[in-house]
């Protein structure tokens, strides 16, 4: 018994030490392209994407690079910015397909957290924030949207 464990155990560790990165650390470089199932808010869509023949995913996609005020917000000015912004969205990206780059993981179950273009190139983190319906986020702390 304390021969196999002796070959076991050291098997064991190199295979933790060796074991590819958590998936957090994942990233698809993209372009993916997704139908556009519904603008959930100013920053996060729904989407459906065909990641490998014959299979579709569902999915929440958050905005990289961007923050967008909330619909539940703490003042009425923010959840009136946030209706534009939803609005924005919509308008931005139509009724058909979007490109995801630089896919990643979400801090929250559920979603994914990806640079998001209209089908022309345009990208929508650079638009919102243009039009003041959104600030620059790198993640951390999110501005306060009433001030």
């Amino acid at each position: 018994m304390i021969r196999v464990l002796a070959f076991i155990l050291p098997l064991m560790a190199t295979a933790l030490v060796s074991s590819p990165l958590p998936q957090s650390a994942e990233t698809l470089a993209g372009p993916v392209t997704a139908r556009l199932l519904r603008v959930i808010d100013g920053d996060t869509i729904a989407v459906s994407a065909r990641i490998w023949l014959g299979q579709r995913v569902e999915t929440l996609v958050r905005l990289d690079g961007a923050d967008a005020p909330e619909l539940r917000g703490k003042c009425a000015g923010e959840r009136q910015l946030a209706k534009r912004a939803k609005d924005f969205v919509a308008a931005f990206l139509g009724n058909g397909a979007v490109i995801l780059r630089d896919i990643q993981y979400g801090k929250f179950a559920g979603r994914v957290v990806s640079r998001i273009f209209a089908l022309d190139g345009r990208d929508l983190a650079e638009a919102l924030i243009a039009r003041g319906l959104a600030h620059s986020y790198a993640g951390g702390r999110r501005r306060n949207w009433c001030v």
